[in-house]
Formats: C-alpha cells, structure tokens, sequence
C-alpha cells in the first residue's frame, strides 16, 4: 500500500486532517484500532470553540452542527450559591461557544470521508511505524487477519496519549511537562433536560459541580472527587445528592432523569516538545492533555491538525519545508496558552482539600475578581471562546 500521509487514530484530529488533506487533494488512510461503532458512540467532550466552529463549516462538514448544535454565549460562574454570567460574545466582539458532542462531530466527519472515498481502516493491530527520519516512513499493521505495510511520505500520529505514535519517537528526543491534579471528576450522562441554557461552574465547599448539557434532553454533570474514589462508593441517588448540595441556589432546581453513563476521570496537564521527530508528527492527546475544567483539549487536536494540514499543502505543492520544520514551534504557542487557562480555572474553581485557611481565601478572593471585574472576565472570555485559528 502506498499513500500521502498516514494517519493514526480516527478521533477528531485523524479525521479533521484527513479532510482538510483531503480537499487539497493529498492522499492520506487513516488507520484505528476501535471498531466505527465504538468511535461513534464514545462520549468525550461536548464544547466547541468559535474557530473550530467556523473550521468544520469552511470545511462543509457543519450542517447537522448548524442544526442541532446549542450556541452558547455566556457561562455562569456560581460561586457560594450567588451567580455571575460571564458574557462570552458581549466580551470577545460577537465570539462564542457550540455545546455539540465529540461522538457527533467525529459521526460527521466520518460520514463526510467514505462519502468522498476516504480510506479509513477500522479495527487495525499491532500498528508499528518504521523508517520515521527516512523520505519514505513505513506503517506496518494487522487488518481482518491479514499483515499489512503503509508506505507513505508523512506519518500523523493523532492517536492519543495510549497510542503507538508517541512511543516511536527514540528516548532522549522529548521533554515532558506534567502536573497531576489531587481531584478527579465523577461525571454522569443523563437522560434529563438541562435545568440551565448555560454551562454553570459551581464552586462549594464540598468541592466543584459543573452542569454541562448535549442536547435539549440530555445533561451531563460532573462533581469534583478524590483521584483515588471508587465509583461503586458513588450509586446514583448519592450522586444526585452531591449535584443537588453543590449546585443549589435560590429560586432554582436541578432535574433528575435516569443516568446513561457513568465515570470518572482523572486530572492532569501533560505536553511534550517538540511535537514532530523526523517524518512524524504529533497532533491532539498524541502530544498534549489538558484537564477539561477548560475545554479545551477537542480544540486544541483541531488546531494541531489545520497548522499540519497547511504545512503539508504547503510542502507537497512546492517542497518547502518551513512550515513543516515550524510545526510544533506554532502549534506550542497555542498549547501553551491552553495549558495556563486549563490549569487556572481548574486552580481557582476546585477545592484542595490539603489547602490552609490562607490558599482558600486567596482562591476566593480570584474568584470574585473574576465575577467583578470587566477586565478580569473578557479574559476568562476570550480564553475561553479561543484565539482565532491562524
């Protein structure tokens, strides 16, 4: 098999670079591991930035987005049962969010590539990448039975951070950067209608709630837990328990509904540099994570994949490698700065239960800076919303 670029891991970053290659005529096979079922239905996250948005559009892939997807142009901040909106649009000149479901978006994309003819290879083994600083990197797999060789000019990890891709790379080659959270989240996927029109971040005493939503009938839900917890310590009824006590305010109430799915997620900030190695670049989960407080890791592969996908075009039509040489020097600028607002509002809005009296009222005390001051929240806005992708 030869091909353009070989692409492993048919998450959003795989797919979005395939396409993006794709309508610049540049050949790619994108190779996963999970059945399309199972890529379809996993439940990751919901919130897509403003230049993601107007990304998948440009791309022509956006028209169940349009339909079903929920503009959001606010958050609230509810901090000791008190609300504050920030005004997302108000303070970025119009920019906002879209609540639509990573499983929607990758359903679409995927739909979009067979469509087009797209090679997508689903439930691919002991996936290995060769000859990766050689002109000619070599894939080799395991498909329906049968033992296959890739050949390809490019290799695109954008298989997450338990992928094959990043391990390739030689020992000595990358600097890691990682903080570890002393919290996680339990979540819950319910068959409930949201009880808010906006995401709301609930600070409390007992620890972080978030009300998140997907669609009019489904909520999902988060509360703040101890990295270590058992989620058969957490029944339902406790759960809802813990969101009803976290998210409470006056004149308001949270609807219950029958829970869909249940987890919990640990949390942490991880990246490396530099995120390419010869002929192999890394792309989304592959090189970086960031804790969800933000919502920014979705946006971030999607931000990977379009300065990766303009290198390569670039590259391809006139064999300069420029962009390509300079591709994870930009994509890090943008990680970077992803990272810090990640790490800031998980900072400011969980409760450390390790923390003095004196940390917990500095972390009040931002908290409401944030709730009062014009400046302080258009930049929670315009993090939040994201830059625009250049």
């Amino acid at each position: 098999m030869r091909t353009q670029v070989a692409i492993i891991g048919a998450g959003p970053a795989g797919l979005v670079l395939s396409h993006l290659l794709y309508l610049e005529g540049i050949e790619s096979v994108v190779l996963e591991r999970r059945d399309r079922e199972y890529v379809e239905r996993r439940v990751r996250a919901g919130v897509l930035e403003q230049g993601t948005v107007d990304l998948l559009r440009q791309m022509g892939v956006a028209e169940r987005l349009d339909r079903e997807g929920l503009v959001h142009r606010g958050i609230i901040l509810r901090v000791e049962g008190e609300d504050h909106r920030i005004a997302l649009s108000d303070l970025t000149d119009g920019r906002a969010i879209t609540v639509y479901g990573q499983q929607e978006v990758v359903k679409d994309l995927i739909k979009a590539r067979l469509e087009t003819g797209g090679q997508i290879l689903f439930e691919v083994e002991d996936v290995s990448q060769h000859d990766i600083t050689s002109s000619e990197p070599v894939v080799r797999f395991r498909h329906e039975g049968k033992q296959h060789e890739l050949r390809c000019d490019v290799i695109a990890g954008c298989d997450g951070s338990h992928g094959v891709s990043r391990p390739t790379i030689p020992d000595g080659v990358l600097t890691t950067y990682e903080r570890v959270y002393p919290f996680a989240w339990l979540g819950i996927l319910a068959a409930a209608p949201p009880s808010t029109d906006e995401l709301i971040y609930a600070y409390h005493e007992r620890g972080f709630a978030l009300h998140s939503l997907r669609s009019p009938q489904i909520s999902r839900l988060y509360v703040q837990v101890r990295p270590d917890e058992d989620i058969a310590n957490w029944p339902d009824e406790r759960v809802w328990e813990e969101l009803h006590l976290r998210l409470a305010r006056d004149g308001w109430s949270l609807t219950e509904g029958p829970v869909l799915e249940k987890g919990i997620t640990t949390m942490r900030s991880f990246l490396i540099e530099p995120m390419q190695y010869g002929r192999l670049f890394l792309a989304g989960d592959a090189a970086h994570i960031v804790p969800a407080t933000g919502a920014k890791g979705l946006n971030l592969a999607v931000a990977d994949v379009k300065v990766l996908a303009e290198a390569l075009v670039s590259w391809f039509r006139t064999g300069s490698t420029d962009l390509l040489e300079r591709y994870s020097d930009t994509c890090l600028r943008r990680v970077w700065r992803a990272e810090y607002f990640s790490w800031w509002m998980t900072s400011m809005l969980h409760q450390n239960w390790d923390a003095d009296p004196f940390e917990r009222r500095l972390q009040l005390a931002q908290l409401r800076y944030v709730c009062t001051s014009r400046a302080a929240a258009t930049s929670l806005a315009e993090n939040y919303v994201g830059m625009a992708l250049v």
